[in-house]
């Protein structure tokens, strides 16, 4: 490993990240490491850590190279694995793009959760399509404190559960994982999703995110919100035929999701590069025992 590492810092309404280019997955970067970077106090901080690698360097995303240059290789603030994050996507395109590896329009991005669509507008706001949702059957629970209700089970590459509530409030403070059942639901954990109405498909949301905590957004759980929403409303594009658009308010900003008849989302929102610099590898060394 150099002695020293090249980093970013960036942010999707406001759900942040380290982002580190290694084009050719040379830096090793174990789940301590990860975690010690993602420290809010000791690291750079951030809710997770974008490692930039070509698909064809890492044996995750091999399969895909033909598909997509390069593999958002994402990890949750824990230094755990990640599927998918739906800001985080922003961001790595964005990067891209301001890294000249990749111009204005549609590109794609190797992700866990496979093959994503980015488009990236002249005006800023950067489109992903997040594929389908999965919904799967049965009844989930969350709890906070003493208050219950009942969540739809919403998987959009990674698992999350979503509870309408009448106060946001109720959420609690977020800082550990809601408790849910049955645990069979989400042998592997969940992000939950509390949600209120705002207005006419307008919705606004706080969020635990799995490996986290509480962030100020979430990419994925807007969508899973959004469709959630959609089955409760009965506006479901694949019965209707209408795409349903719905506004949602994370405490970071707000998101734009469309569902389109063929079930395919889109997500719609802002990307923004706020510093870049260096890491110590020795400070690294030592932060990861």
């Amino acid at each position: 490993m150099s002695t020293r590492i090249a980093f970013l810092k960036g942010h999707g309404t406001e759900n942040d990240f380290v982002i580190i280019p290694d084009p050719e997955n040379v830096i090793d970067l174990p789940p301590a490491a990860v975690a010690a970077l993602c420290d809010r106090r000791a690291g750079i901080g951030g809710d997770g850590l974008l490692h930039v690698v070509r698909s064809a360097a890492h044996p995750e995303a091999r399969a895909m190279a033909a598909e997509a240059e390069w593999f958002m290789d994402y990890r949750n603030g824990d230094g755990s694995v990640a599927e998918m994050c739906g800001n985080g996507v922003r961001v790595f395109a964005h990067y891209l793009q301001r890294a000249g590896h990749v111009a204005e329009g549609d590109i794609a991005v190797a992700t866990r959760g496979g093959v994503k669509t980015v488009h990236i507008a002249k005006e800023g706001d950067i489109t992903v399509g997040m594929g389908k949702a999965l919904l799967p059957e049965g009844d989930v629970t969350v709890s906070v404190g003493e208050r219950s209700w009942p969540a739809r089970n919403v998987n959009m590459g990674n698992p999350h559960a979503v509870a309408f509530v009448e106060d946001l409030d109720h959420a609690g403070d977020l800082y550990t994982a809601p408790p849910f059942s049955p645990a069979s639901a989400y042998p592997d954990g969940v992000n939950v999703e509390f949600v209120v109405d705002r207005g006419l498909r307008h919705v606004a949301l706080r969020v635990h995110e799995r490996g986290s905590g509480e962030t100020r957004s979430c990419g994925t759980g807007a969508c899973a919100v959004a469709v959630a929403a959609a089955r409760r409303d009965g506006a479901d594009p694949t019965v209707t035929g209408t795409p349903a658009t719905y506004t949602v308010d994370v405490p970071g900003g707000r998101l734009v999701i469309t569902e389109r008849p063929d079930g395919e989302i889109e997500m719609t929102g802002p990307a923004v590069i706020v510093a870049e610099g260096e890491i110590d590898a020795g400070w690294l060394e030592t932060a990861t025992p």
